[in-house]
């Protein structure tokens, strides 16, 4: 069987102080899109993952052996990936990867939605929202999840050589920030409702600072799409990869000219 694991940007992300679990509740406001990895799950003599240009664990394996250790029991799997979304680039690749091994083995040998679940918001934040591909409110820890409708809107995606940790980014926040309000999810669901104008002028990312201290030079790149007519840019997740948002495919396909390596997707 084959799956897609579509990419997410976070239009606005709200992040918290860490709790005794050292986890960052967070409420986000993402929007999911065509861009995607391709993955072909098959039955084979031993579970393995495999997925050419990515080393070291990939988080699709963690999620096959999570759901077994949850009672799950398909046949010895082989999972390929055809990776088509930049990896560590905040864009949510190695969730929705790790998503969508959960949701065909879920097919072969179902457990407990609830279980499903858990297993889910275990292997991260990022997890959960993506069992059900789409646009979305995620609040807790990522484990609730509010689907959603957003506006059309075109978005140039600009990745980065080097990844970011999402582990480093998260700790230069604390950094900079040891304090913080608890994050509310308050005027999304307003926003994912109104015109696209109002959406893009107010994106917002609370891990954008962080990211900018680790790696000054994306503030170059905000700048330039906003200059080439982005309606709002920010960099997504815990980066390194900045967006910019626009209303037509034109527009959007002429400003990602402007730069190497620039992706356009259909949110």
């Amino acid at each position: 069987m084959t799956e897609r694991a579509p990419a997410k940007v976070n239009l606005v992300l709200r992040v918290g102080p860490p709790g005794a679990d050292g986890m960052h509740p967070l409420a986000s406001l993402f929007a999911s899109l065509d861009l995607a990895d391709e993955l072909t799950i098959e039955e084979a003599g031993r579970d393995e993952v495999v997925c050419p240009g990515v080393e070291g664990e990939n988080l699709a394996a963690r999620a096959l052996a999570a759901f077994r250790e949850a009672g799950g029991d398909p046949p010895p799997l082989r999972v390929g990936i055809d990776k088509r979304i930049p990896v560590a680039a905040g864009l949510g690749g190695g969730s929705a990867d790790a998503a969508a091994v959960l949701r065909a083995a879920q097919r072969m040998s179902p457990i407990d939605e609830a279980a499903l679940a858990d297993v889910a918001a275990r292997l991260g934040s990022d997890v959960p929202s993506q069992l059900r591909p789409g646009h979305a409110i995620v609040t807790g820890t990522g484990e609730r999840v509010e689907p959603v409708s957003l506006p059309p809107m075109e978005l140039v995606l600009v990745p980065s050589e080097r990844g970011l940790s999402t582990a480093d980014v998260y700790a230069e926040l604390d950094r900079l920030r040891p304090e913080g309000p608890a994050p509310g999810a308050t005027g999304l669901a307003q926003l994912a409702e109104g015109p696209l104008d109002a959406l893009a002028g107010a994106l917002h990312n609370d891990l954008e600072q962080a990211a900018l201290s680790l790696r000054p030079e994306l503030a170059e790149v905000l700048e330039r799409l906003r200059g080439a007519g982005a309606l709002g840019a920010r960099i997504s997740g815990s980066g390194p990869t900045a967006f910019g948002v626009f209303g037509e495919r034109s527009a959007a396909e002429a400003a990602a000219a402007g730069f190497d390596g620039a992706l356009v997707a259909r949110a």
